[in-house]
């Protein structure tokens, strides 16, 4: 019993000391991504998934603020995948 504990604990200890950085970077990411798409959410009054200057204004001031930087296809909305993309690039 005490072998597959001391067995246990190498192993959990060299997944901490061994994770690459970029998999601590990714889950990063990951809740940056969840963080913007429920303020997307929020923001997108309509719920169409276009979120109007208006709406970034009103809900994402500093989406607004690059509004014409992410709206690379001058369609007068962004998606949240457009966001997220701008925010990975900061």
């Amino acid at each position: 019993m005490k072998i597959s504990t001391l067995m246990q604990l190498t192993v959990t200890a060299s997944v901490v000391f061994f994770t690459p950085l970029h998999s601590l970077a990714q889950s990063k990411g990951t809740a940056l991504d969840v963080m913007i798409e429920e303020r997307f959410k929020v923001a997108n009054k309509k719920g169409d998934g276009k979120l109007t200057l208006e709406e970034a204004k009103a809900g994402m001031p500093k989406v607004a603020a690059n509004f014409d930087r992410i709206d690379t296809q001058k369609r007068g909305y962004i998606t949240v995948e457009q966001v997220k993309a701008m925010a990975a690039s900061q």
